[in-house]
């Protein structure tokens, strides 16, 4: 049985946001805390639990006898435009700039931008790229191979990647030592 619970507790199961609110519903209704609830789902999912406040916010959703687990509309302006139409003119022309993009989306600039950053990316000589490529532009910026060169008294150069552990001589071959 406890090997069962560590593959359950090492598994890549992601529990979606209603799914963490029906539990929370069933602790709810079994008259447990939020707190307590809040510390059986760090026991169980660690990082993918949810918050201790929006635990509390949702038993006090659930005394106001609201047992509805899907989100609520929210107030303020409608998306203008979806981030696949985004990603669909970045695919088309990467070196479009942020006012082109915003004229053809008919937006700001600042809201595609925003929208850029939240999908991760980064412009970079002229060309939009996912944020995890400059990790990679950064990489080859770095020194080339000359600075893994060691000199000494001007005649020895050393290789760091060309080292041999040991030297045979095959039979009498051997040289002559001064």
């Amino acid at each position: 049985q406890s090997n069962f619970l560590l593959v359950l507790k090492m598994s890549i199961f992601v529990p979606y946001k209603v799914y963490l609110r029906g539990i929370l519903l069933h602790y709810f209704i079994q008259k447990k805390s939020a707190a307590e609830t809040h510390r059986i789902l760090v026991q169980t999912y660690g990082d993918n639990a949810l918050s201790d406040t929006t635990c509390r916010d949702w038993f006090r959703r659930f005394k106001n006898n609201d047992f509805e687990l899907e989100d609520k509309e929210r107030s303020g302006a409608p998306k203008k435009f979806q981030d696949k139409e985004l990603e669909q003119l970045l695919d088309e022309d990467p070196s479009q700039t942020l006012s082109e993009l915003g004229k053809i989306l008919q937006v700001d600039e600042s809201t595609v931008s925003k929208r850029l950053k939240g999908l991760g990316m980064i412009q970079k000589q002229g060309h939009w790229v996912p944020y995890e490529l400059e990790l990679l532009l950064q990489r080859q910026k770095r020194k080339g191979f000359l600075h893994r060169i060691v000199t000494g008294d001007e005649k020895w150069i050393h290789y760091p990647w060309l080292e041999a552990s040991s030297l045979y001589l095959v039979g009498s071959a051997g040289c002559n030592l001064l």
